[in-house]
């Protein structure tokens, strides 16, 4: 973080935090509703609960290297949030509740920079749709997290977690760890307990591997659900923006934020919020078709076996699927995000102002001119493909997206009604790799894919360890089923009972050859 100070001391998750400044409060496991509690009785501030997250910040935040910059206004955004508190006028559950935002999403008073110097001048004019919909809910927006950058839609060989406007992010559990990509800051910083919850991003993994590989809660919603305005794109067709929180009922408030209130009121019904419906009761008859993909390595799979026994005993029906057409998507989907890109990267950068690139011929412009973006991200090659790819208004394209759409849809629905499924569970990562800027990711990682391309909502949940690595547990269901999945979602968190707080080692003995 820039200006972040030196690192507290100690291997625990609480070690140099701001904890101690809130009396009876553990900020790795408080909830927003236990947070609102106390607020409502008087034993609790806004402004309390923000300092102290400011300081867990500047101790903890430079051995992970997670937050780029915090607002300036983020104490007074608090003492409002205190004053409606007294007054009885609170706005909702999110009310002076702190808020971190990957560096993709347009903040008018921050720079937005989707980790590129390119963007590192002017902030935008505006915020995004979502920023405007979490201030009118009265959350504190802390600040910006380091992420992937342009969400590792730049170069060949990408390192997750690593941009030239913020350095390397790294896995909180095991430092010399790769938190996977593009949501890296937001995942590590709320695994590490920076703030209650981040805003993620994603075109296809991008919130829920980074959930996974850092232990927490990730919910990639149905396409739509949240506003995409003024965040930086890959594809209009993919993208969308959602929760990561430290627990399901957390990300389930906040995407009842961004999605709307009467999106809101649908979780409220689904999830008895405030209290999340979990234990075996919210098991007993569901059916879960489980995606092993043993291709993630022999832990991996075990952890996977264990988890179907856990959710079995707890009343569910797990039966093994394998959702089709995984070929024919991992074919088309990379062709189609290129062209996607040229056009989508070109409206974007023509809504900024300043002297930076208009377009993306420019930004190739400025990446060969400018040496700090060669450091980690050696080349360009996506860029350089995308300004080459077929218009999205050819015949081919529209061929593929259309294909593309169909394929993914039917992967998930066919699988679903098969074998009359409530949703489809996987790996949602493997053991985090070891960070290697010359070798770039180690992530065939295939989960993600269809819900990813056919814009349904899916979550990760902890599920467990390989060692000190996280893995989580990726669940996917039908278009705009999102409540339900996130009510199913409480209840294998719950069951599995897998969240644990990061001890930042240094490092650990490789696993599963990586």
């Amino acid at each position: 973080m820039r200006g972040a100070g030196a690192a507290g001391g100690g291997a625990s998750s609480h070690a140099g935090s701001g904890a101690d400044l809130l009396r009876g409060v553990d900020l790795d496991t408080v909830t927003i509703p236990e947070l609102q509690a106390r607020m409502k009785r008087g034993d609790l501030t806004s402004s309390g609960l923000t300092l102290s997250y400011l300081s867990r910040i500047k101790a903890v935040d430079p051995r992970i290297n997670a937050v780029l910059h915090l607002s300036p206004t983020a104490m007074s955004q608090a003492a409002a949030s205190d004053v409606r508190h007294r007054l009885g006028r609170v706005r909702g559950p999110l009310d002076g509740i702190p808020v971190l935002l990957k560096d993709n999403v347009n903040t008018r008073d921050m720079p937005t920079t989707a980790g590129s110097l390119a963007l590192a001048g002017r902030p935008p004019g505006r915020d995004a749709e979502l920023v405007a919909a979490l201030r009118a809910a009265g959350a504190v927006i802390l600040g910006k997290t380091n992420m992937s950058e342009w969400a590792n839609f730049r170069a060949a060989k990408p390192t997750s977690g690593w941009s030239a406007v913020g350095g390397q992010t790294r896995n909180p559990f095991v430092l010399d760890r790769n938190p996977c990509g593009s949501s890296s800051g937001s995942a590590a910083a709320v695994a590490a307990s920076l703030a209650q919850v981040a805003i993620g991003t994603e075109t296809d993994g991008s919130i829920v591997c980074p959930a996974g590989m850092n232990g927490i809660v990730g919910h990639k919603p149905s396409l739509g659900l949240v506003s995409q305005s003024g965040v930086v794109p890959i594809s209009a067709e993919q993208d969308t923006a959602g929760p990561m929180a430290r627990n399901v009922v957390d990300t389930a408030i906040t995407l009842s934020v961004l999605s709307g209130r009467q999106h809101a009121e649908n979780l409220d019904g689904a999830l008895g919020l405030p209290q999340p419906a979990g234990g075996p009761a919210g098991l007993r008859g569901k059916r879960i078709g489980l995606w092993r993909l043993p291709s993630l390595g022999a832990d991996v799979d075990a952890l996977m076996i264990r988890t179907a026994a856990r959710l079995r005993a707890a009343g569910a029906q797990v039966i093994e699927v394998t959702p089709p057409y995984q070929a024919r998507l991992a074919e088309l989907e990379f062709p189609a995000l290129l062209s996607e890109f040229h056009r989508d990267i070109d409206a974007y950068l023509a809504t900024r102002d300043g002297d930076g690139p208009r377009d993306l011929a420019g930004l190739i412009a400025f990446n060969r001119t400018h040496t700090a973006e060669r450091t980690c991200f050696a080349g360009q090659e996506l860029f350089e493909a995308a300004l080459a790819a077929p218009s999205t208004d050819t015949p081919g394209y529209r061929a593929m997206r259309a294909e593309l759409d169909d394929l993914s849809r039917r992967s998930i629905d066919e699988t679903l009604a098969a074998h009359d499924l409530d949703a489809i569970a996987s790996p949602a990562n493997p053991p985090a790799w070891t960070t290697d800027c010359a070798r770039g990711d180690n992530d065939v990682i295939p989960s993600s894919t269809p819900a990813a391309v056919a814009g349904y909502p899916s979550l990760s949940v902890p599920a467990g360890f390989v060692g000190e690595l996280p893995v989580g547990l990726l669940l996917m269901t039908g278009n705009r089923r999102d409540a339900e999945l996130l009510a199913l979602g409480a209840a294998v968190e719950q069951r599995l009972d897998a969240w644990r707080a990061p001890r930042f080692l240094p490092t650990v003995t490789p696993l599963d050859g990586r």
